[in-house]
């Protein structure tokens, strides 16, 4: 797809009609695949213990009727046609926090991974140090125990980031995250880049000031993510740390 059909995608996406208008100063972005199993434990448990946060749901041109169940229950989302990946979906998202003005957007997984109780941490810690980009971190003050690829994958990553930018990331790997205005237009507008750890290291070598907050995360209660195979573990390993140590080199971000 060229770049031109994928903008007119993602302008498309982001006049789709809402359920809700903007309430609140931070947004949560999820990005929903194949989240059938999952999207209505996710959201019912935002709208029913943090009003206070407001979100859209970006369904990626899913096949298990995820865009159905969002539809039925009334959620505030967004269709996309055709299935862009988390890139396209996550674009979306950040196009819909900018023309609706939010200050904050957090990158929050459909899956029930990620623990809305830590947001607002995130969001003091963003405050008090004028931070573009707040992570969460599964590590921080604990030894790293996660297993096998995974540890070793992320340790891979963590080393390239810090070689790169000079800047030690205890959980480079884990996606929830917190984003400023700033932040919010760039991946909006000026950023064709997935939210991944190569990503933010980019942003890191551009000036992005950063910083981690502890949390914890859930087991995933349905379905399954793409990188518990082991095959595409190494591969998602591989490509980061090419794209830390080599692409991003060659990046611009103006």
């Amino acid at each position: 797809m060229e770049m031109s059909d994928m903008d007119k995608i993602l302008d498309r996406g982001t006049e789709a009609e809402t359920v809700s208008e903007k309430k609140n100063d931070l947004i949560l972005v999820i990005p929903a695949y194949n989240e059938a199993q999952n999207i209505e434990r996710v959201v019912d448990e935002l709208i029913r213990d943090y009003p206070c946060y407001d979100y859209v749901i970006v369904t990626d041109g899913p096949t298990d009727g995820t865009d159905r169940i969002c539809d039925r229950r009334g959620y505030n989302v967004i269709h996309l046609p055709v299935n862009l990946g988390l890139t396209g979906s996550f674009q979306t998202g950040m196009k819909y926090a900018s023309m609706k003005g939010y200050s904050f957007a957090v990158q929050f997984d459909g899956d029930g991974q990620h623990r809305p109780e830590f947001i607002k941490a995130m969001y003091e810690k963003a405050i008090e140090g004028d931070y573009d980009i707040v992570m969460g971190s599964r590590f921080i003050g604990i030894k790293n125990e996660m297993g096998g690829l995974r540890n070793l994958g992320s340790k891979l990553i963590r080393a390239a980031v810090k070689l790169t930018t000079g800047k030690n990331m205890s959980d480079p790997t884990c996606g929830l995250r917190l984003y400023n205005k700033r932040m919010i237009d760039f991946f909006a507008w000026r950023l064709n880049f997935a939210p991944e750890p190569d990503t933010i290291s980019f942003l890191i070598k551009n000036g992005a000031k950063t910083a981690e907050v502890p949390i914890h995360v859930s087991e995933r209660e349905g379905g399954a993510s793409l990188y518990i195979n082991p095959i595409n573990a190494i591969r998602y390993m591989l490509r980061m740390l090419t794209s830390i140590l080599l692409i991003q080199v060659f990046r611009d971000h103006d």
